[in-house]
This record gives C-alpha cells, structure tokens and sequence, in this order.
C-alpha cells in the first residue's frame, strides 16, 4: 500500500496554497472559515472533480500560528515518531496529515508492541485529512471515536499504559455513493438502492454526530472555473479566524485543553443563545430529530459563527447558519443522510 501522506509541522506564510486559487464553493469556503475559527469537524460529500481535496489542503492556510506551548506539544510528538530532524528541531506550523485509506487501525490512532503514535496524535493541534472516508475499514473509523470526544488516545498494553494527546481538526471527503454521482445533474448515477444503503451504512450515527459541519458539494460550472476574478485570499480569512480564536481564548482562559468552541462543553454555551435563537434551535431539534450530542454541536458552531461576527450573543441568523451544516435527509437516506446537490 501507498505510504500516508504527510505535511509536517510547518508555518508556511504566505501558505503554497490559498483559498484564492478555488472558484465557486462559496458555502464551503464559508464552512471552512467556520471551521478554523472554532476548531470544528468537516465531512465533505460530493462527486469526483468537485474540489474536496483541493479545499481540505487549503485549510492550513487559513488557521491561526502555533502558540509557543503548542509548538513544544506538537515537537514532542513528532520526536516521539522519529520525524522531527536536526535541521528543524522545532514544530513551526500546524501538521497536516493525511493518511492512505490502507492505513491500519493502529497506524490511524496508534498501538503496536512498543505503543507509537498514530496519525491522530501526528495531527495534533493541526488537520486530520481522510479522503475517500468510506474506503477505510470500519473498524478504523469508529476507532476515532475517542479522540474525537476526548482529545485523546489511550493504549493499554499488558505492562503499561500510554497516553498520546489528540486534539486534531477532522477533515473528512468521501463521495454520495460507490460510483459518485448519486444527484448529480451532468451525469446519471447507475449504483442500485441496496448499494447504495451498504455504502452509506459503512459510517455510523455516533460517528456522524461528532461531525459539525456536512457538506454537499457539486462541480463548479466550466464557466466560473476559467472566470478571472479571484475570490478573497486566505491571509484576509485567517485575519478573522485569529480574531476569532482570540475572543474564544479569553472566554476559556484558565479552563484546561480548552481553547476553542468545539473543545468545550455545549451545555455551558446555551446560557449565549438569545430567546429568538433558542426558539429557533429548540424548533429545529425536534424537526431534524437532532441528538443531544448533534443539539449541543449546533451550538457550538453557532457560537463561532457569532464569534466571527464579533457579537455575544447567539442569536437567529448565527442559529440559522449553523443548522444549514446539518445533514439533511434525502430519498435514499440512510445513515450518512444526504440531500442531492442544489
């Protein structure tokens, strides 16, 4: 199997790539820029040729520098990996890494004999990017679970126990069904029902909920491909991101491995929502049949979104927004539910 795929630490400024390379998606570039600003969760769904590679690279170019605490974590975990070499001792960007849909259980979320890191802890305060999602095993995918939720990994060994840190951004793309043009316009989709609901089945409930934002991605007309007008780049994005993670920086000062929205704790962010926007939430829940865990998601996003607006309360419009990145039930839903594209 091809060998993962993986962007050191680094601060590349300006960054290789930039927003301003990629024409049309407007509501993902949107949701990326939510995305950085508060740390949240991403899965991208969309035929092929629809940019969802082309948008996960460019999500580094648009989160904040590495604080000096978080260099030293990021150095220690690569050093721990034998990846760090003498010429750059010091983590100097967040790590992008995205791993091969081969890639082992063990080799995603750590483990062997001797306990080493996996890709999760690699991608530690950085981007974890898992294209063709579904193409990984199950197993592999559920391993996340815990990471995701925690922040952490723990192996247990007969003779010991070890803990490697996690707090990672996922970035997830994978395609609406096995042959990947499921609603698209241009080209008709030949996948029967039954091929359909297997391929969908292979990502659970539990693991969606701990997914922020969902994506429906369609091509980009050729028209707007060669059009000669750039869209804003991403140093004007990342302006915002780092406000925005400021504000969120103070309001979890002294509050441990919280530093972010998606990092805390839901329930204690209801006491933002205005009456109009809890109204709206409240509404919401019961028609899009949300968890709790999904409930307290969407008020997290909502909180970035308003953080991004420089305002202090969660009203409706920053509700409003987030619920738009929630999956929506389409005629041949199954567990990953999604819509055909607009």
């Amino acid at each position: 199997p091809a060998a993962p795929e993986a962007t050191g630490p680094r601060d590349d400024t300006p960054h290789a790539v930039d927003l301003a390379e990629v024409r049309g998606q407007a509501q993902a570039r949107r949701a990326l820029e939510v995305a950085a600003a508060g740390g949240h969760n991403v899965l991208m769904v969309g035929p092929p040729g629809a940019g969802k590679t082309m948008l996960a690279r460019r999500l580094p170019s648009i989160l904040p520098a590495l604080t000096e605490e978080e260099e030293l974590e990021v150095t220690a975990i690569h050093s721990v990996a034998g990846l760090i070499n003498g010429s750059s001792p010091i983590a100097a960007g967040r790590p992008f890494r995205a791993p091969h849909h081969s890639v082992s259980t063990a080799g995603l979320v750590g483990g062997g004999g001797s306990p080493r890191p996996g890709e999760v802890s690699l991608a530690h305060h950085g981007v974890l990017f898992l294209d063709e999602l579904l193409e990984f095993p199950r197993h592999a995918l559920e391993a996340l679970r815990q990471p995701l939720e925690d922040g952490r990994v723990v192996i247990a060994r007969a003779s010991s126990v070890v803990t490697y840190p996690a707090r990672f951004t996922l970035i997830a793309a994978m395609n609406p069904c096995p042959c990947g043009f499921y609603g698209d316009a241009t080209r008709a989709c030949n996948c029967s029902e039954p091929a359909i609901q297997r391929y969908r089945s292979r990502l659970s409930g539990p693991l969606l909920d701990r997914i922020d934002l969902h994506l429906m991605l369609a091509p980009v007309p050729l028209r707007q491909l060669g059009a000669t007008n750039s869209a804003e780049n991403s140093q004007a994005i990342r302006g915002r991101v780092e406000t925005a993670r400021e504000r969120q920086r103070e309001r979890y000062a002294g509050r441990e491995n919280v530093g972010c929205n998606a990092q805390t704790n839901g329930r204690t962010l209801l006491r933002h929502l205005t009456a109009d926007g809890r109204e709206l939430l409240d509404s919401a829940a019961d028609s899009l049949a949300l968890s709790a865990r999904a409930y307290h998601r969407v008020v997290k996003v909502a909180r970035t979104i308003a953080d991004l607006a420089n305002d202090d309360g969660v009203g409706e419009p920053y509700v409003a927004e987030a619920l738009r990145y929630r999956p929506q039930a389409g005629p041949r839903s199954s567990a990953v539910p999604v819509a055909p594209y607009a």
